[in-house]
């Protein structure tokens, strides 16, 4: 019998909140996690507000254990409490026969935060001369100054593989440890690799889902100079449109997500609930751009067909896509472009959506966000609104929830996710009575 992969834990941190129930009925309600940025003084930036995650305290999800993890960085920590969430829903804490050497980790874990200021102060000190002109670097000068301003652990906690560390270090995971940051396809990316570690024998249980904070003025100077991000400061709970003809851009958020999947038997062994079944992973490069999406959706149609053929499933299988829907004006046209061109006819009795309109785009972590509310779509028969959709596109004409969430049985659901540098990666994931 071939193997299978199974969801039977899960948990978040999102502008919305920090419990799974929580945020899914501020989701359902159509409420917004967007407002003017708090974490720096953007008053001067094109864009001046965020969905930042508010009243965030790790302490409240690790007590006793908070100490391990001193100086984590804030998306590390984000990790951190979704990974207890996630590892408490599937029943873990209460099992004593687990195996760490066949628990892995598998994140789609972002840089952490930039330690701007004294980052800055090093480097000025070995660049600038006596009389302030710039000059080749003084490697002995900057030390100097570097050990002198610079944090040993803050400094660490920068690289990307932290958050992993820290998971693995949390939950005793002695088994396989990856980190992808494929930019804003990395979560999606991680799941679909993750099941693939499960499904080729090397783990029975793995952590997985994504994080990441970009809130900071070098990450959204990044995204301002690249015009990615909406400019809407007048009004921010409304900035995020995706598939609005009226749309400008993304807003930026922050926030984790982790999934616990497993091998059916071994949680059937030891009396999990399962969740979901993941029965479909596709994954592509559009080899075209760094920061566009191939204007025919090649990379998204090969994703999205490719997860299909994985599944053994036909767009007649599918009752709901989770789009990346990010609200820019190439991404909603191209992908519902693609959308159409993989579904054919049947595009236009889909249900589509983008929880971007309510949260923001959380880069890295976005996917698994998304991925969780297929979930709670399968397990509720609800799916969740695009919000502030007031003006229809034509070239986003397919049917995207406006407004208000919408009654409907939900079986199997799709899950995209594209990222800068031309990367596609889509889930699939059905009813736990199939598994």
């Amino acid at each position: 019998m071939e193997r299978q992969v199974v969801i039977t834990g899960m948990g978040w941190v999102t502008p919305l909140g920090h419990d799974i129930e929580t945020v899914w009925r501020r989701m359902l309600t159509g409420d917004s996690g967007v407002a003017s940025t708090t974490l720096f003084d953007a008053r001067t930036f094109p864009s001046s507000f965020a969905a930042e995650v508010k009243d965030f305290s790790l302490e409240q999800f690790l007590k006793s254990d908070a100490p391990k993890h001193q100086g984590a960085s804030r998306n590390a920590q984000f990790a951190l409490a979704s990974g207890v969430t996630a590892w408490e829903h599937a029943g873990l804490s209460r099992y004593v026969g687990l195996d760490p050497t066949r628990v892995g980790v598998y994140l789609g874990g972002g840089e952490g935060p930039i330690d701007f200021d004294p980052c800055a102060a090093a480097a000025l000190a070995g660049c600038l001369g006596e009389d302030s002109e710039v000059t080749p670097l003084d490697t002995v000068r900057w030390a100097q100054t570097a050990q002198r301003v610079l944090d040993a652990i803050c400094e660490l906690e920068q690289d990307p593989n932290m958050a992993g560390g820290h998971l693995a270090v949390q939950f005793n995971a002695q088994g396989p440890n990856f980190n992808t940051l494929t930019a804003c396809a990395a979560s999606t990316q991680a799941i679909g690799e993750a099941m693939h570690v499960i499904l080729r024998g090397d783990a029975d249980v793995m952590i997985t889902g994504g994080t990441h904070s970009m809130i900071h003025p070098l990450g959204v100077t990044g995204f301002n100079r690249l015009t990615a991000l909406s400019t809407r400061n007048e009004s921010p709970r409304t900035a995020s449109r995706p598939f609005d003809r009226t749309r400008d851009g993304f807003v930026l958020g922050e926030g984790a997500a982790i999934v616990i999947l497993e091998e059916p038997e071994h949680a059937r062994h030891r009396g999990a609930r399962i969740l979901a079944e993941v029965v479909g992973y596709g994954s592509t490069a559009d080899a075209f751009r760094i920061t566009d999406i191939h204007e025919e959706g090649r990379g998204a149609i090969a994703a999205m067909q490719g997860a299909l053929d994985s599944a053994g499933m036909t767009p007649e299988d599918i009752d709901y896509v989770s789009t990346h829907g990010t609200g820019t004006e190439e991404n909603d046209k191209i992908e519902t472009l693609a959308i159409r061109r993989v579904f054919g006819e049947y595009a236009d009795r889909i249900a589509v959506n983008s929880i971007k309109s309510m949260i923001g785009h959380l880069i890295a972590a976005a996917g698994a966000v998304e991925l969780i509310t297929c979930v709670l779509a399968i397990r509720d028969g609800v799916i969740p609104p695009t919000i502030n959709y007031t003006t229809p596109d034509p070239n986003c004409d397919l049917d995207c929830v406006p407004n208000k969430a919408r009654k409907r049985e939900v079986r199997a659901a799709l899950s995209n996710s594209f990222g800068f540098g031309g990367q596609n990666n889509t889930l699939i994931v059905r009813s736990p009575e199939q598994a």
